[in-house]
């Protein structure tokens, strides 16, 4: 639907009123009703179609949302030109079109002074009111002596949205050409300077190998193929070159160092065997806790307990303030250990004794050559000898000719050239053994003592021998601590050698009775005998069968008490809290292999029978 009535602007609409002095006229509802049936008639082709400023017909069907234009175009009937493509009449500036600084020097030198030109200077692109320069006591126009050079007459640019919004326009790309040969003069510099201080110091150049390493791939950051994100950000660490050993072929055990395939990164040690010092690649956490991380982690910390303390500090807000305050308070701590360290020393002594020697001779390091083979023996060379002890070896005192622990004796250390029992004593040599001071016998020692007294008895006479053997298995019960204690040994021998000595006529009535006992004691000691050579032949022929028929047999037993276990009922099974748990050996796991029951087996209804 075509509009009939002018959209004239708001400034239009004022000049027609002062013109006319009339009040614009509103549209009535009789008007209203025309525009409609002349847009019905055109619409069903009794009435002419609406023509354009152009001369061309506007088709009756197109939307009123389409042929109607804005108020700020401005037109004063029908058209459809809003909707065509603008011609742009206006002539826009290229890239490369630029306001020109400076001078025009092109033009050959001026001697005389030229009409119109300025008054002080001789420009002719300016008047004398406009004139930058000093002004002359006598003017160009009249010395003409020094006229200047014509500014460049300014070029009108005209932009566009995206030319007004440049901010590279107007760069003059020969600028940056002068930055870089800056650069190349600084990085030519530092080559020369490097090779002077190898010529002073040769050792200075594998440090030098090493730091230039560390930037080895940072001039490749933007390779073909690096993918740049802001949200992604991807570092040159990340980046890894074909020569480079992957991170994840370090250690190829399962259970080694994890490596996460998305990010390339493996944080711990993949080789933690291996000596520190030889690792070529030690996890990613451990570059990340190296170099000035731990000092900021220090400031962090340093932060926070100052802060803890009522100190306003942060890392990140005041850097300066925080290493200002970190420095007095080390510089602090520093002086009152010292002056603690000086306190002690004044008041105990022992200064002398901080002076430490180097660490060449601290370590012992040498210059001795030692070359090993492959499994440890010395090729070349001497091996370094063993430290036996920290203290002091073979230093006899107080005229001892040896040390004391060279002598031991009930229970007790001392010098086995006097036999002196007391340490740091004075040695008098042989004569000393036969006065030194021994400790009480012990109840073992008196169980013996009493029974060498027995066999003495008891071989003066053949029909005591009984009685000896007797007194000798006594003897020897006594000699057990788990049985009884030393005092209660020590007291039965006292009793049994006072009941020796007091009542020897009571002994010979009693000779029969024992040696009936001592007869059965003997017969049983045989029994004993036989069976413990029984079980030791059992032993000997169980060592020749074959491992894996016993490991063979002790499945099959195992598999009896199961099927057993399953048979019983559940509340009446016995517990099995005491079982020994233990690795099975290789025989026990090809036994279980041989006899577990295999459900696919084709042959299994079989096995029964």
């Amino acid at each position: 639907m075509v509009s009939s009535g002018s959209r004239l602007p708001l400034s239009m609409l004022l000049q027609t009123k002062e013109t006319t002095d009339e009040e614009p006229r509103k549209a009535s509802r009789e008007d209203w009703r025309k525009a409609k049936e002349l847009e019905e008639a055109r619409k069903a082709g009794n009435a002419p179609a609406a023509v354009d400023e152009e001369g061309r017909d506007i088709n009756p069907h197109i939307p009123q949302y389409i042929s109607s234009a804005p108020w700020y175009y401005n037109t004063a009937g029908p058209t459809l030109k809003h909707q065509r493509p603008q011609d742009d009449k206006e002539h826009r500036s290229g890239i490369d079109e630029w306001y020109k600084r400076g001078v025009d020097t092109s033009k050959p030198l001026v001697t005389k002074y030229r009409k119109g030109a300025c008054e002080n200077c001789g420009a002719m692109t300016h008047k004398r009111v406009d004139c930058m320069e000093r002004p002359r006591k006598v003017g160009a126009k009249f010395s003409a002596k020094q006229i200047a050079h014509d500014e460049f007459i300014q070029p009108t640019i005209v932009s566009d949205y995206d030319g007004k919004r440049d901010r590279w326009a107007g760069y003059d790309p020969a600028n940056h050409r002068e930055i870089v040969e800056e650069y190349l003069k600084i990085e030519q510099a530092k080559r020369e300077l490097r090779a002077q201080k190898l010529k002073e110091n040769p050792d200075l150049a594998e440090d030098q190998e090493e730091e230039g390493d560390e930037d080895r791939y940072v001039d490749e950051v933007d390779m073909p193929g690096t993918k740049v994100d802001s949200k992604q950000r991807i570092t040159v660490r990340n980046l890894r070159i074909r020569e480079d050993t992957a991170k994840y072929l370090r250690n190829l055990d399962p259970n080694s160092a994890y490596y996460d395939p998305k990010t390339r990164s493996m944080r711990d040690n993949p080789t933690p065997q291996l000596n520190p010092e030889e690792t070529e690649f030690a996890g990613e956490n451990f570059v990340r806790y190296s170099g000035d991380i731990q000092k900021h982690a220090q400031a962090q910390l340093f932060a926070w307990e100052a802060y803890g303390k009522g100190v306003d500090v942060h890392v990140l807000a005041e850097p300066t303030k925080l290493e200002l305050l970190q420095k007095e308070y080390e510089k602090k701590k520093s002086q009152f250990k010292d002056e603690v360290k000086n306190k002690v020393l004044e008041q105990y002594g022992g200064e002398e004794h901080l002076a430490v020697p180097p660490k060449a001779l601290l370590l012992a390091q040498t210059e001795n050559y030692v070359e090993y083979s492959r499994y440890g023996k010395i090729i070349k060379g001497q091996d370094k000898p063993i430290i036996r002890s920290r203290y002091e070896e073979d230093v006899y005192l107080n005229n001892h000719t040896t040390v004391w622990g060279s002598y031991w004796s009930n229970g007790c250390w001392g010098y086995k050239c006097c036999e002196s029992m007391i340490k740091n004593s004075y040695c008098v040599g042989e004569n000393g053994k036969a006065a030194t001071i021994k400790p009480p016998p012990t109840a073992t020692e008196t169980s013996e003592a009493s029974a060498t007294e027995v066999d003495d008895t008891t071989k003066a006479s053949p029909e005591n021998q009984a009685k000896s053997t007797d007194v000798e298995s006594a003897a020897k019960q006594n000699q057990q601590p788990a049985v009884q204690g030393e005092d209660e040994a020590g007291s039965d021998h006292s009793n049994n050698s006072s009941s020796e000595s007091d009542s020897e006529p009571e002994d010979t009535k009693r000779d029969g009775k024992e040696s009936k006992k001592s007869k059965k004691k003997r017969k049983k000691e045989k029994k004993r005998q036989r069976r413990r050579e029984e079980k030791k032949l059992r032993k000997k022929a169980d060592s020749g069968k074959d491992k894996l028929q016993l490991a063979l047999e002790a499945e099959e037993q195992s598999q009896r008490r199961a099927a057993e276990l399953l048979r019983q009922d559940e509340r009446k099974r016995p517990y099995n809290s005491m079982y020994d748990v233990k690795a099975p050996t290789e025989e026990e796991i090809e036994a279980y292999m041989m006899k577990r029951r295999r459900e696919e087996d084709p042959m299994l209804a079989f096995m029964g029978k």
